[in-house]
């Protein structure tokens, strides 16, 4: 950082030199204290390092009667045979955590490591659970993160200063969402069954996928690689999928967590639906609306009119466990042991015992794994005069309810679940009949009457429209932003890709009919798989469409990097008994923490953990105001 040396950097002297206040010192002071990236603080590697590999998932197979040597050399032999399967590896994102106590609290570059889903298969081969997550001994979800010094660390391949703040630009507001672990919604999970609400004929399980590793959905090039016979055969049934298993009722709206599946039901309420044997053969009934318990259940809620449902988060998190001090971990925030419940006429109804001190408070019940206590009861209705009558979505960002109404974006403030109250109400004129939310870091965006719009949430509490930043499209229903790319459901018009990159400049990328077979879409959803991305699309009278989004083998020029252009093309439909409304989302992979600094995945180092809100928001406030930075400033500091 000396001027005139060989090796003089003037970005070096200017990340080395640059004090929190935004201003550049003339000369290195005495102490690190004001300094923005000081020693005591962070790692010296969170800047020095070229790339960072990560792995998303890691599929556990127990086998019983499977005589093999054990996995790591043992010299022994098991009749308990498991194998690890990875399921997505990735070199095209970072993400910064603090590290842990050993190591001094410091930022660091972190990475997921052991998110593990664990399947079990008994010597009569039936499978007792498949693809389950894990929830960690302090209650935090197994979809683990760490910490770590990556074997990537350069002298000159640093990363630049748009790498971890905003950029002047502001072009990389799903870059900062990777990096802060609140998720991107790309490398979501589905599995191998995809649930999908079919309104007054209930709901059904799809078989999307293979059964083994890898899992290859239907239809895909991944499939036509690793699995050729089967793959033909696909194609000579004309790429029709089957459902595995379907539920009658009146299901509106639907989220899968864990062995459990939510479903909104209009008059019916609120139902909790047991799934926890969709894949065991030994199970003719795959889905029950309880388990069987001696003293009774009941795994319901009436409402008089519940339109959609949303749990907090699809992660397994618990936040009533016990918590050991030595551990070091932060709580969980309550609102995570509570659903919620978007209803027409009562507004939002939150679920779960209200009483704290029970002995199965909020929906623990849920994950207890004790079959006497299978009730669920209502915690809280709140509706303060009126203002959510109408209510039709619900997305929860951080610890605040974005409910939509047919007029307007209420948001309700659950950092006290148990008291929710109203902090902001966004209405005409900038919105019109609003349908659907998605929520990304710094940007809401919300599909209307009107087309697609964008609202600013740098202030979670209070939203604020951008304005001009509208797509106009004439049938939107719902949209679900995956990284760069907004999709969204454009009913008639088919599936809309609109680019995101520049939140407050969205530009339509694409329509994609299949040709017009895309007609009534209600709804998608994106996973991935291996290295190629789906999205799985709810057309209404049509069906299920699955759509193969991201293929090394179908652009190899293209399919790599943060996030590349879509390139859907349709792969396999499913002829569902009735119209489909909605789908289930995928586990979140990518997120650790929420957008409101709540930790929700467990850390692999004692003390490491997420940044939370403050440490966040430093990196693009300032004063409560937002500053931006440039890779390459115009002027010498």
């Amino acid at each position: 950082i000396t001027p005139g040396n060989v090796h003089f950097s003037e970005k070096s002297l200017r990340a080395k030199l640059m004090n929190k206040d935004g201003v550049v010192s003339s000369q290195l002071p005495s102490g690190d204290a004001s300094l923005a990236h000081a020693n005591s603080s962070m790692t010296c590697y969170a800047c020095h390092t070229s790339w960072t590999p990560t792995c998303f998932g890691c599929h556990l197979q127990m086998t019983a009667n499977a005589r093999k040597p054990m996995l790591h050399n043992e010299g022994l032999l098991t009749k308990n045979y498991t194998s690890y399967n990875f399921q997505v590896l990735r070199d095209d994102i970072y993400m910064l955590g603090v590290d842990g106590t050993v190591t001094g609290h410091r930022i660091a570059p972190a990475r997921s490591s052991c998110a593990v889903l664990v399947s079990s298969q008994n010597a009569n081969r039936d499978w007792l659970y498949y693809t389950q997550q894990t929830i960690s001994a302090p209650g935090f979800s197994g979809q683990a993160f760490s910490t770590f010094v990556p074997h990537t660390v350069r002298a000159q391949e640093t990363k630049q200063c748009s790498d971890c703040h905003i950029s002047a630009e502001n072009d990389n507001n799903a870059w900062m969402a990777q990096l802060l672990l609140e998720g991107t919604n790309f490398m979501n999970f589905m599995g191998r069954y995809v649930y999908v609400a079919t309104g007054k004929r209930g709901f059904e399980a799809i078989a999307v996928a293979e059964h083994d590793e890898p899992e290859a959905i239907y239809g895909s090039d991944l499939q036509r690689i690793a699995y050729p016979d089967n793959y033909k055969n696909f194609l000579n049934h004309h790429r029709e999928l089957n459902a595995a298993a379907e539920h009658p009722g009146n299901v509106l709206d639907i989220q899968a967590r864990g062995e459990y599946l939510y479903a909104a039901n209009g008059p019916g309420g609120l139902r909790v639906y047991d799934i926890a044997n969709i894949d065991n053969k030994g199970f003719s009934e795959k889905v029950t609306t309880a388990p069987v318990s001696p003293i009774g259940q009941k795994f319901y809620v009436p409402t008089k009119n519940a339109i959609a449902v949303a749990s907090p988060t699809t992660l397994g998190v618990d936040p009533l466990r016990q918590q050991l001090p030595e551990n070091e971990e932060q709580p969980i925030h309550l609102l995570y042991g509570f659903l919620y419940v978007a209803d027409k006429e009562e507004g939002l109804v939150i679920i779960g015992d209200p009483h704290l001190k029970s002995k199965s408070p909020g929906v623990r019940t849920l994950l207890d794994g004790n079959p006497a206590n299978n009730f669920l009861g209502r915690a809280v209705t709140f509706n303060p005069g009126g203002a959510l009558t109408g209510a039709r979505r619900i997305t929860i960002a951080g610890t605040f309810a974005y409910i939509l109404t047919d007029k307007a974006l209420v948001v309700v403030d659950l950092d006290n679940p148990l008291g929710p109250r109203i902090t902001a109400t966004v209405g005409s004129p900038a919105l019109h009949d609003p349908r659907g939310m998605a929520v990304q870091f710094r940007y809401a965006f919300v599909v209307d009457h009107d087309g697609l719009k964008v609202l600013d949430v740098t202030d979670l509490a209070r939203p604020q429209p951008v304005s001009g930043a509208l797509v106009p499209l004439a049938d939107a229903r719902n949209v679900y932003v995956a990284r760069t790319y907004a999709y969204v459901s454009a009913g008639k018009q088919g599936l809309a890709i609109v680019d995101v990159e520049r939140p407050e400049a969205p530009k339509l990328d694409q329509i994609f009919t299949a040709e017009g077979q895309l007609n009534d879409v209600n709804d998608v959803k994106i996973g991935m798989v291996a290295a190629s991305a789906f999205a799985f699309v709810a057309d209404g009278k049509n069906g299920l469409r699955v759509l193969q989004i991201l293929s090394p083998w179908d652009d190899p020029a293209h399919f790599s990097g943060f996030s590349p252009r879509p390139t859907p093309k349709l792969i396999a439909t499913a002829h569902t008994r009735g119209p489909t409304l909605a789908i289930s989302k995928g586990i979140d992979r990518d997120r650790a923490v929420d957008e409101s600094g709540n930790q929700l995945a467990v850390f692999g180092r004692r003390g490491a953990r997420p940044l939370n809100r403050a440490e966040s928001q430093s990196l693009y406030l300032r004063g409560g105001q937002l500053y931006s930075v440039e890779d390459s400033p115009a002027t010498r500091p």
